[in-house]
């Protein structure tokens, strides 16, 4: 269904009350977990409990099914809704094309389950001192054609490289970040470690909660604390990228006196981080970026360039020894000591050819066996050309010149030394790349050689030809990285003269084959690039700690089956003023029953971290909300303008059970009492807020009435105003969330 289909269709819904009824295409035995809104788009992603990911448009057509083939833990959009992110259980992180589900990318970011992703994108412009910005151009495409794809000839592919090779378009549009806004893509997992990467691609920066130093003020004295036994639940980074909020359970433990830790202490705490060299240095972090992520590219295509020569040229020389296998025996069957490279050599100077050589060339090879491998030869030369002048040799010029790029950014220390660009190191990594351009050009000459004796292979020098390939195979040892080449004094003097001029320091590098020098290459680039990783983790830091409830048991202590929500919305005054950017930041959460002696209780705080640019720092505050205690809160999320929305599910004992309700409440018209950023001796304040008693006939929000029982998730858009919910007996139902709705009305569809 078109777009403008799909919002007609949504209005009439609107005006009808009815929700739309969503219905699969075909019986399915599974629930859903996992589900998530397109930020742009009326498509809703869902993850099954066999980490099946189902593609489905408003109206529940599907569009599409993938089985990545691995657990999937967790799930959400790329900002322009073009490709969804999903978490596997082994710490990989799967980049999928929103328009087939075909795989743009495999990184292995953590070493266990990552429970939770959040991409967010920076605002627009919104500083009227355009001094700061950088005006800068991805010039590669003036100078090259389009980047060369993974190489896919005769059948044989690639290999495992992390990139698909079957959606070379998509691929190429992922990779074109220059025309993308400023984004980030955080991961965290259960281990406790953090990760983030600009366009979803760029490893960028790392934490691990379990060794950040945390330093709070109480009673106007300085307490340093750590977590320790961390698991990420939630993150969240604010639009200008100055916070990142996150909720994680975990011990926390006083450094500066550990007796006073004990098991109250074991608990789910709010974290805020310091990543204001987001958005401080976004505009070089972008140029970095977008350079090192397209040359991150261009080393899977050399990879699979190289990895498939190889195996091309295997195949042949295999026929090849295939056919001469059989000439040792014979010599030795006839009592001779010579070895086969000999006897080809007597043949060629003219010298009696021995009965040994006479019946192989005449009995076992022949002139079919010849002409077989002529034909073998000729097509894998053929087939090496192409790899080399359509794939590696021209990722290898780019390459080069995108390293380039990055070393002229290198010598502009002021802005990019504190971002970990080394001019020393992109010095060294620039080298090798030219030594690499080199190698390709001596492989290309080498194969050439090689392949024009190939074609000559009936005329007189066909010994020399056999012998070439019996004594030593050139094309091999230029492609395994175990080979050294000699070469002869003048060569060598001449190679150390052109450092003078220019040339390269490394005067060794002729010593070494292709794909030793490709290896070196990663190396390098590996080194040059975990500068920027590192620098920038350094420099994030936490600035403040709440912690929100106390946990007894181990089941209560996985924080990720509670549920919660962090939003940042845009302050009102920021919103008309173009040179400010401000939000308040929402952390709304259900806390566990037993847990501060409460039962049926969600938690609303605000302005746990602030991004206001005034002096005061605003209060923190919140409120508590007693749920009726025949229904339990199964599901919650935070909405647009500052509402969140509760999923409440009867309970099986009470008279309610079979019966569901979704409330969406405004947040401005309760009450919030003040929240004290002190510790108290036993850690948790949260009774200090106001408790308020939700009343399902409330005129402060609004209620929907669900004849089912229901079940995780909920999945809210923002930007389209809808709600998707799930019940027990696989029902889907979506409501209109800005529109009334009659309860007799309100009826699902069933997942057939």
């Amino acid at each position: 269904m078109a777009e403008e289909q799909m919002e007609e269709a949504a209005s009439s819904a609107a005006a009808s009350g009815t929700p739309f009824q969503l219905q699969f295409d075909k019986p399915i035995p599974f629930q859903i977990k996992l589900a998530e809104w397109n930020p742009e788009k009326d498509l809703l992603a869902m993850v099954t409990d066999d980490s099946k990911v189902l593609l489905h448009r408003f109206n529940w057509q599907r569009l599409w099914t993938i089985s990545p083939g691995k657990y999937i833990t967790s799930i959400c959009w790329s900002p322009d809704g073009k490709i969804v992110a999903l978490g596997t259980e082994d710490g990989f992180v799967l980049l999928h094309d929103v328009e087939n589900g075909k795989m743009l990318r495999s990184i292995k970011s953590h070493d266990v389950a990552i429970v939770c992703l959040n991409w967010a994108e920076d605002e627009p412009l919104s500083r009227t001192d355009k001094a700061d910005l950088l005006s800068y151009e991805d010039r590669t495409t003036r100078f090259f054609p389009p980047a060369p794809v993974m190489p896919r000839i005769g059948g044989l592919n690639s290999g495992d490289t992390g990139l698909a090779d079957d959606n070379e378009e998509a691929i190429q549009a992922f990779s074109s970040a220059s025309c993308q806004r400023f984004n980030i893509l955080c991961t965290g997992d259960k281990d406790g470690c953090i990760c983030f990467s600009i366009f979803g691609i760029f490893p960028v920066g790392k934490i691990n909660i379990n060794k950040v130093p945390i330093h709070v003020q109480s009673s106007g004295k300085r307490t340093s604390y750590r977590l320790q036994d961390v698991s990420i639940s939630k993150v969240s980074l604010s639009r200008n990228l100055h916070q990142l909020v996150l909720l994680c359970s975990g011990k926390l433990i006083n450094t500066d006196n550990l007796s006073l830790s004990n098991d109250i202490s074991v608990g789910v705490h709010c974290l805020h981080l310091d990543t204001s060299i987001f958005s401080n240095r976004k505009n070089e972090l972008h140029q970095v970026s977008q350079q090192a992520s397209s040359i991150q590219d261009l080393v899977e295509v050399v990879r699979a360039s190289i990895s498939m020569m190889s195996k091309q040229w295997s195949n042949a020389m295999n026929l090849f020894h295939e056919k001469f296998s059989a000439l040792p025996s014979l010599l030795t069957a006839n009592g001779m000591e010579s070895s086969s490279e000999d006897e080809f050599m007597s043949l060629l100077f003219g010298t009696h050819t021995s009965p040994a050589l006479h019946q192989f060339l005449v009995n076992s090879l022949g002139e079919a066996g010849l002409k077989r491998i002529a034909k073998t030869i000729e097509s894998a030369g053929k087939e090496l050309r192409i790899v080399v002048s359509e794939h590696l040799q021209p990722a290898v010029e780019i390459i080069s010149f995108r390293l380039a790029e990055l070393r002229g950014l290198a010598r502009w220390r002021s802005r990019f030394q504190n971002i970990g660009l080394d001019e020393k190191l992109m010095d060294g990594v620039t080298e090798r790349a030219g030594m690499l351009v080199v190698q390709v050009e001596r492989f290309s000459r080498v194969a050439a050689t090689v392949l024009y004796l190939g074609i000559i292979f009936f005329s007189e020098l066909v010994v020399i030809f056999l012998k070439f390939l019996l004594d030593k195979d050139p094309i091999k040892q230029l492609l395994e990285t175990d080979q050294i080449f000699e070469w002869d004094i003048d060569t060598a003097k001449h190679v150390e003269q052109l450092v003078v001029f220019g040339g390269f320091t490394d005067t060794q590098f002729l010593e070494r084959s292709l794909a030793k020098q490709f290896s070196e290459l990663e190396e390098s680039l590996k080194e040059a690039f975990l500068m920027p990783f590192t620098t920038i983790s350094s420099q994030i830091h936490c600035q403040g700690l709440l912690p929100l409830y106390p946990v007894t048991s181990s089941g209560a202590l996985s924080s990720t089956s509670t549920p919660a929500s962090i939003a940042f919305y845009k302050d009102k005054d920021s919103q008309h003023n173009a040179s400010s950017y401000s939000s308040t930041d929402y952390i709304c959460f259900k806390i566990p029953d037993g847990s501060l002696n409460l039962r049926n209780f969600v938690a609303v705080i605000k302005d746990f971290c602030s991004s206001r640019s005034t002096s005061s720092i605003p209060s923190l505050s919140g409120f508590l909300l007693h749920i009726p205690v025949e229904y339990e809160c199964v599901d919650l999320s935070l909405y647009k303008d500052n509402q969140v929305v509760l999923l409440l599910s009867g309970k099986s004992s009470s008279e309610s059970a079979g019966r569901s309700w979704m409330v969406m409440l405004q947040t401005e018209n309760l009450s919030f009492s003040q929240l004290s950023r002190t510790f108290p001796a036993n850690y948790y304040n949260l009774q200090e807020l106001e408790a308020l008693e939700l009343q399902l006939d409330t005129d402060y929000g609004k209620v929907r009435s669900i004849p089912h029982p229901l079940s995780t998730p909920l999945a809210v858009s923002a930007s389209r105003g809808v709600a998707c919910v799930f019940s027990s007996r696989r029902h889907a139902l979506v409501y209109i969330l800005d529109e009334d709705e009659d309860e007799d009305e309100d009826e699902g569809s069933e997942m057939e």
